[in-house]
């Protein structure tokens, strides 16, 4: 089994360690996640923007909103995906909106987020947003798992 292609860092083409967000950083700007090799290498060079993309980091939650904004309108189920996160949590000044989270989630599932399809499993098998489902949640974590995501496989 193939790791996806998330799972690697687009700069230096390693795969990151797992449990990936110890190991590395998460940009907005381009939804991109840079192993900290990369990371303190672009650092250490004096660049303080995106190592992948080049764009100055956002310095406020209405500048990071923003960004993903943008990339939701372009179609991105990495961006899709993350503004759910963003209405489930009620993070970055938004109204908790776990329906609207739900949503977002089946439209990044669609475009392809493995990420979505477990989160959808999660909300499925808690009833977060929609009315509880086992049946659904086990295919949704199950669909997550095939596809490689690792902590789908325990849901």
């Amino acid at each position: 089994h193939e790791r996806p292609e998330g799972d690697f860092c687009p700069i230096c083409t390693l795969p990151i360690p797992l449990l990936m967000d110890e190991h590395s950083v998460f940009n907005v700007c381009c939804m991109k996640r840079i192993c900290h090799g990369c990371d303190f290498a672009a650092a250490k060079r004096g660049m303080v923007d995106c190592p992948f993309c080049r764009t100055p980091e956002p310095d406020n939650n209405a500048a990071v909103l923003e960004m993903i904004q943008g990339r939701v309108a372009k179609k991105d189920p990495a961006a899709i995906s993350l503004l759910g996160q963003k209405y489930f949590q009620g993070d970055l000044g938004l109204q908790k909106d776990v329906r609207k989270a739900v949503e977002l989630y089946t439209e990044a599932a669609e475009l392809g987020s493995i990420g979505a399809l477990s989160n959808l499993g999660v909300a499925y098998h808690r009833g977060d947003g929609v009315q509880q489902d086992k049946e659904k949640s086990v295919e949704f974590s199950t669909k997550a798992a095939m596809q490689g995501h690792v902590e789908s496989r325990f849901n």
